[in-house]
């Protein structure tokens, strides 16, 4: 029996470790919150200076089209890096298999260009 349970111990300070996380940033809040609200201390603060518009305004699509373009060749790097660090053992199917990956992602970075969804008028 004490065998089954050394199995299952590391589950359990695992659980054990989650819920005094848990718990310290539920309470944190209380802790830290602002004790005596002026409006310096309750302001928002966006860039520098105080926000002028609605909140819910629209965004041009630009941003979107940008913040989309952004992922994507992050996720191009994200794939290159484990890719050069294995560079040797890849062999040469691995280096043709990036560079058709490196192509179609060029391919796709100048037709967005071409289109002009990365000009900001």
């Amino acid at each position: 029996m004490p065998e089954l349970l050394m199995t299952y111990l590391p589950i359990a300070i695992f659980i054990g470790v989650a819920l005094v996380i848990g718990l310290a940033l539920m309470i944190a809040p209380f802790l830290v919150a602002v004790r005596n609200p002026d409006p310096e201390k309750v302001s928002a603060y966006e860039c520098g200076f105080n926000a002028f518009d609605d909140a819910r305004m629209k965004f041009d699509v630009r941003f979107y089209l940008v913040a989309i373009l952004f992922i994507i060749f992050d996720l191009e790097v994200a794939f290159l890096f484990p890719w050069a660090v294995a560079f040797k053992e890849v062999g040469a199917f691995g280096f043709w298999s990036m560079m058709i990956f490196l192509g179609v992602l060029t391919i796709g970075f100048i037709y967005e260009w071409r289109k002009g969804a990365l000009e900001w008028d």
